[in-house]
């Protein structure tokens, strides 16, 4: 859906809370709250951290030093032009001279460039990348530190971009091919919904007709000079800024970005740089879009108002008011949907930005088939209660509270914030004016003034922006119910049916209860193991349970945690199989203990938790993080999801509902049944690997789901948890005393059950039909035997990334039929199996000859192996991908989950650069031979149904 919308989402009270100005780190001391003036509004401040500067040609930069992560740097070159730019004979330009940046610059002809920042480690795609927006271009380019001359061939990277790209003729030519097929991924329902809609939510500005994308007969036919032209015209210093953030000294990084960039030079006869807007008319406007693909019904109804600036204290605070409301009205919302019969799918209503220099206040309501009036009723209802009786004083208290704590944890971890986060904060405060005053001001800001908020500054928000002015009312919904959908009347009439009709003020039922109805009797530690290699502890209680240990400082306000059991949803029957895997997420919804899905999350407000119990296929556990602070209701939590689970029938029937609901429309698109037809093939059509359906709802129970869950977690003493993160081992042992060593240990012995699933051998190709548009989507899948271990599967991780360098080249750069290609690869040690798969979209006339080039590709890697650059690539990627990864908490929970689980030596991660700097050519062919056979090999290919029945 093209509208964003800021909303509040709940793991067990975990908020969300939308920054209003972006974060940095800090500089002045802790003002007092009389520092914070709106008699006598005071410009906020920029962060003292970044360093900012203008050349005499209008260049501007921004430096900041961060070493998280260490020896890396994340640099954006940023341009105020985009697609708002651009003539008739121009629409797409600015986006394919995106993509010519990477096509050859004065420096790094052809294509040297992605090659060179490939072997220093720097991945296309994941690292390299851009982005083109109506009014902006950016340029992401992250760069080891450790080297300098990595860093000052990424800064003539950078300078070749702003003013040196070659759009050579015959470059332009082959990239056409490229860009087509990456406007041809965008073609479907969504895209012929937009096209209708769009130039209504932009009331038919320039912007309706400006979508980067451009159009086909521009791109297939415009000139090379035009858009040499676009690049003169707009490629220019006074539009530009580089944004530097990293590992490296602040004075030298200064040096380097004048060295490069003073030079360039402004076009003769520069043109306006013209900045648009979308005029309000002061008009109300309805659209109904269908479509016979779309599979959801659904109604917005937007509010537009011209946007405030966010220079000064009181607009920082105005800003204030609207987190609140949005997160407020939120919390209402979402307990509308825990009823037997929600009458809504999805709902929201917030105040939020939206685009040219406008905010929109809107609210939203997908909806079952055939009940748009009662979901858009339920939302808007909501609306109009505030309106008439406001929130509570025991809401906005709580919502203060919860604000407030997230803005804690940021701030302690400000000195482990990674330095992507500040580049993006700097794009906005060079693209949007957005202010930057620093982590430690907003902070400071946010506990001095957030409490001092009244009540009712927050209430007359619903009055002053939900208007009746400049609102669209948007409805897009399957093309079969075309003619059920309500007029512009209609809608109106439940508009003012619902303020004519009496309602009553909400009630903010609040519990002061404690979590835990009753203290558990503590368990003890029996043994303590060092496990050295990996600078962890592995501690068994006396009921069984081992929990493994490792202390981090990667953040400063983290804990993360995992757990396991075997067992899982293998040993239920088929029968029962539904039951089984949704039985984890109907009971996490029900509540807990002693409080239902309403009351838990006011219970946990204010708490920094996120606690989700999980039933797998082999198996079953609680995962989760915590602050530090927040550690022990964390560790109640996850003994409350063994002791007292809750499966509430309300909130089942009304899962239930909304999930059979989904499936109405489902078969509609395209994709959907393409990849139910993928899994359903591949898992030999057993019916635990076909994709839902009505019969597969009716059969979950919620008695069976309660059964089968309390099973799950009838005994604990075959768990074992992990936790890694900010802690000390002396300080968590009592509470794993406490509230693990206290779960039901019943000591049975299980394993999970081997179901027998495999994929079919021999080969198969399977024809999809579905779909109007000219597209074409190809899934090629190998499949067998495997022999397990660290050496194989490094090989197997390299002939994926080599395989997908060679396609890139093959299908993108030289046949100009894809825009991206994908390989993946699957292995397992039980069973021993592998899959690669390899998938691409394009055109239905060129699906055979795609595959060919891939077949080929596969057949060359298989006779000479890896090219000895493609290895260089590979090598330094992996590499500097694995030492990010080593300093993150999800790694390390990660490895060691995975390790316990197949038995495996816990030292193999410090065996792993050594593995991989020992790869060969020959290592890559033996593995493309052994596992890129046709012996088991599937074709699946979807082609609309005109093609197809040609």
């Amino acid at each position: 859906m093209f509208i964003k919308h800021i909303l509040y989402t709940s793991a067990l009270g975990l908020f969300f809370v939308l920054p209003v100005a972006a974060q940095g780190t800090a500089s002045p001391a802790e003002p007092s709250a009389n520092q914070f003036r709106f008699d006598q509004p005071e410009d906020l401040p920029l962060d003292a951290a970044v360093k900012t500067g203008i050349l005499k040609n209008g260049f501007r930069y921004f430096i900041r030093k961060n070493v998280k992560p260490e020896k890396r740097a994340t640099f954006y070159l940023a341009m105020k032009a985009g697609s708002i730019l651009e003539t008739e004979k121009e629409l797409g330009l600015a986006h394919f001279l995106e993509h010519m940046a990477f096509n050859g610059t004065k420096n790094y002809p052809k294509n040297d460039l992605i090659s060179y920042l490939q072997k220093s480690g720097v991945r296309f795609g994941a690292d390299l990348n851009a982005y083109t927006s109506f009014d902006e271009t950016v340029y992401q380019l992250p760069l080891p530190t450790d080297n300098p001359d990595i860093v000052k061939n990424g800064m003539q990277i950078l300078r070749d971009w702003s003013q040196d790209i070659l759009l050579e003729g015959s470059e332009i030519d082959k990239e056409r091919g490229v860009i087509v097929e990456e406007k041809r991924m965008g073609k479907g329902a969504s895209e012929r919904m937009q096209n209708k809609y769009l130039p209504v939510l932009f009331n038919h500005s320039r912007y309706a007709d400006r979508l980067p994308i451009g159009k086909d007969e521009v791109l297939k036919n415009f000139s090379h000079e035009t858009i040499r032209e676009f690049y003169s015209k707009w490629y220019r210093p006074d539009l530009q800024a580089l944004i530097a953030v990293g590992d490296f000294d602040v004075e030298a990084m200064e040096k380097l970005i004048i060295d490069k960039f003073s030079d360039l030079k402004m076009p003769k006869n520069a043109p306006e740089r013209v900045y648009y807007s979308i005029p309000l008319k002061g008009e109300s406007q309805f659209l109904k879009v269908t479509d016979k693909e779309n599979t959801s019904t659904l109604i917005q109804v937007l509010m537009k108002h011209r946007a405030p600036e966010m220079k000064t204290t009181t607009d920082f605070r105005e800003a204030l008011k609207k987190v609140l409301f949005n997160n407020l009205v939120a919390a209402r919302i979402s307990e509308l949907r825990k009823q037997a019969d929600p009458p809504f799918l999805q709902g929201s209503a917030s105040i939020g930005d939206f685009m040219a220099g406008l905010e929109v206040a809107s609210v939203v309501a997908a909806v079952k088939p055939g009940e748009l009036e009662r979901g858009f009723k339920a939302v808007w209802s909501e609306t109009e209660r505030i309106k008439k009786f406001g929130f509570t004083q025991t809401e906005l208290d709580r919502m203060v509270k919860a604000i407030l704590m997230y803005q804690e944890s940021s701030y302690k971890e400000r000195e482990k914030t990674n330095s992507s986060a500040y580049v993006k904060e700097y794009l906005a405060l060079f693209l949007k004016e957005q202010v930057s005053p620093g982590k430690e001001y907003e902070y400071n800001f946010y506990k001095n003034v957030l409490p001092g908020i009244r009540l009712d500054e927050v209430n007359v928000l619903t009055s002053k922006y939900f208007t009746d002015v400049n609102r669209d009312i948007l409805i897009m919904a399957p093309e079969s119910q075309k003619d059920s959908l309500p007029s512009a009347a209609d809608v109106l009439s439940w508009i003012d049916s619902i303020r004519s009709t009496a309602m009553l003020a909400y009630d903010d039922a609040v519990s002061d209860k404690p979590l835990m109805s009753k203290v558990p009797v503590a368990g003890k530690v029996t043994s303590i193991k060092d496990l050295k290699f990996v600078g962890a502890k592995e501690v068994t209680l006396s009921n069984g349970i081992k929990v493994v240990l490792k202390p981090t400082d990667f953040k400063n306000d983290e804990i993360r945690f995992s757990s396991f059991s075997p067992g899982g949803n293998s040993l239920y029957g088929d029968e029962k199989y539904q039951s089984a895997v949704n039985a984890a997420p109907v009971i996490a919804s029900s509540g807990l203990g002693q409080f239902n899905a309403k009351e838990l999350p006011k219970v946990l407000s204010g708490k920094m938790v996120s606690i989700s119990p999980y039933i797998s296929e082999r198996y079953e556990g609680v995962n989760g993080s915590a602050s530090p602070a927040d550690l022990e209701t964390a560790m109640q939590l996850v003994n409350l999801f063994f002791t007292e689970p809750r499966a509430d029938k309300d909130i089942f029937n009304g899962l239930i509902a909304n999930y059979k609901s989904t499936l109405s429309n489902r078969g509609n698109s395209p994709a959907n049944v393409f990849s139910d037809t993928v899994s359903a093939v591949v898992g030999n059509y057993h019916l635990r690997r076909t994709g839902p359906s009505m019969a597969k709802a009716n059969q979950i129970s919620l008695n069976d789901a309660m059964e089968i869950y309390k099973d799950r977690f009838a005994d604990a003493s075959d768990f074992t948890f992990f936790f890694v993160g900010s802690f000390q081992v002396d300080t968590i042992v009592p509470l794993l005393e406490k509230y693990l060593g206290s779960l039901p240990s019943i000591n049975r012995k299980e394993n999970w059950r081997d179901l027998g699933i495999r994929i079919p051998g021999g080969k198969l190709r399977k024809v999809v039909e579905k779909g109007s548009e000219d597209k074409a989507t190809v899934q090629l899948i190998f499949s067998g035997d495997y022999k397990y271990n660290e050496k194989a599967n490094i090989a197997m991780d390299a002939l994926k990334e080599i395989l997908n360098i060679r396609l890139t080249e093959r299908l993108r750069e030289d046949e100009g039929g894809v825009y991206t290609p994908n390989a993946s690869v699957g292995y397992s040690k039980i069973p021993s199996k592998y899959t690669i798969s390899v998938s691409f979209g394009c055109a239905p006339a060129n699906v055979d000859k795609l595959i060919a080039a891939t077949l080929d590709e596969i057949e060359k890697l298989q006779q000479n192996g890896a090219k000895k650059e493609d290895l260089e690539k590979l090598i330094s990627e992996s590499k500097r991908s694995r030492e990010l990864g080593l300093k993150t908490n999800s790694f390390w929970l990660s490895y060691l989950n995975g390790r316990y689980q197949l038995n495996e030596d816990l030292n193999e991660f410090s065996k792993y650069e050594k593995l991989l700097e020992s790869l060969k050519s020959g290592d890559i062919r033996k593995a493309a031979r052994s596992y890129l056979t046709q012996q088991n090999y599937m074709e699946f290919i979807l082609l609309p149904e005109a093609t197809a029945q040609k």
